[in-house]
């Protein structure tokens, strides 16, 4: 009898054991990092750490994610790689910043007159949806976002007619580098958080960027003038995306919450940079910042300056087996649809 209650004993106690191990395991939250290009500070960035506590909360403690600004674990050309490769579990950055990589995407970031950054998250969330391009099938994409309209800064010298652009050296990547060209300036390759230095330092004359960039990474205080040229508007195409294995080794649930939260976040991020562009303007006014428009008749001698821009993109795309003239045009259709 004796012996029968010690074998019950334990037995009892090696199942308590095992449930005990059981339940530690699964309690065991599942932890992944989060790699952004853009600074603590920016509202990008923000919006960015908001969607990990928001996983977190809607995971109920089963995900925690350490959530690194700055691109401190990859730097932005690097961040995507980071991704694929481990570095970092998700990632965030511009496409432009490899060339050439992503030309699906990128088609999204072509001067084709970007009235606000909603409307540019909004096409390029569609285009990909579209047309599932194979360039992003080494990660599992959550969600894209893109800034509103992209204009040329400078600082000491206004542009305000096409000549004025002649011999100026302006930073620019991707697309933003193909319109400056073809506008007869001279594109100086460099991510946005470079700059501020490199126009302290006199290598370049201004930038191509959106207006919240001057409050964002507070080039208001280096440059001093601002062509609105909306007729050739570009933006600039981001993405967030996560690790493969990461990705698949999640449990279902998990991956709904973290679909259902994507699709809340898009609208937020578009949003996000139509509010922020009216801060980097006031921000650029208010440090002695010039904005200048073009007339009607200029706005169109720029618009028909950069249509070999796009053509040529259509070639690039065909030479790369892709539909060039059916992504160029579902994107223009789109864009059109929408404002």
């Amino acid at each position: 009898m004796k012996k029968a209650c010690s074998v019950l004993m334990a037995v009892c106690v090696g199942s308590a054991l095992i449930g005990l191990v059981a339940l530690k395991a699964q309690a065991a939250p599942i932890k992944l990092t989060y790699n952004n290009f853009f600074p603590k500070h920016h509202v990008q960035s923000k919006l960015a750490e908001a969607w990990c506590k928001e996983v977190e909360e809607r995971a109920q403690g089963r995900v925690k994610i350490q959530y690194v600004p700055g691109g401190s674990l990859a730097p932005p050309p690097k961040c995507y790689d980071g991704v694929v490769s481990g570095t970092s579990d998700i990632g965030q950055s511009v496409f432009s910043y490899t060339d050439g990589r992503f030309p699906v995407m990128d088609a999204v970031g072509l001067p084709l007159g970007y009235t606000s950054g909603k409307v540019a998250t909004g096409v390029l969330n569609r285009v990909y949806r579209h047309f599932k391009p194979k360039e992003l099938d080494d990660t599992e994409p959550m969600y894209f976002h893109a800034h509103g309209p992209g204009f040329i800064h400078t600082k000491g010298k206004a542009v305000k007619r096409l000549e004025d652009m002649k011999g100026l050296k302006i930073r620019s990547t991707g697309n933003s580098k193909l319109i400056i060209e073809q506008l007869a300036g001279i594109s100086v390759k460099g991510t946005i958080g470079e700059v501020f230095d490199l126009v302290q330092k006199g290598a370049v004359v201004g930038s191509y960027h959106p207006l919240e960039s001057n409050f964002g990474f507070k080039l208001g205080k280096v440059l001093d003038h601002v062509t609105a040229a909306y007729s050739v508007a570009y933006t600039a195409p981001m993405f967030v995306v996560m690790n493969k294995d990461k990705w698949k080794a999640l449990p279902e649930d998990i991956k709904n919450i973290i679909r259902e939260i994507n699709n809340e976040w898009i609208p937020q991020h578009g949003e996000a940079w139509d509010t922020i562009d009216m801060e980097g303007m006031r921000f650029f006014m208010d440090n002695g910042g010039q904005m200048n428009g073009l007339s009607g008749a200029e706005a169109s001698r720029w618009k028909a300056a950069i249509t070999p821009i796009i053509d040529d993109y259509v070639k690039f795309l065909d030479e790369k087996g892709l539909d060039g003239r059916g992504v160029i045009e579902f994107t223009i259709k789109t864009l059109n649809s929408m404002q």
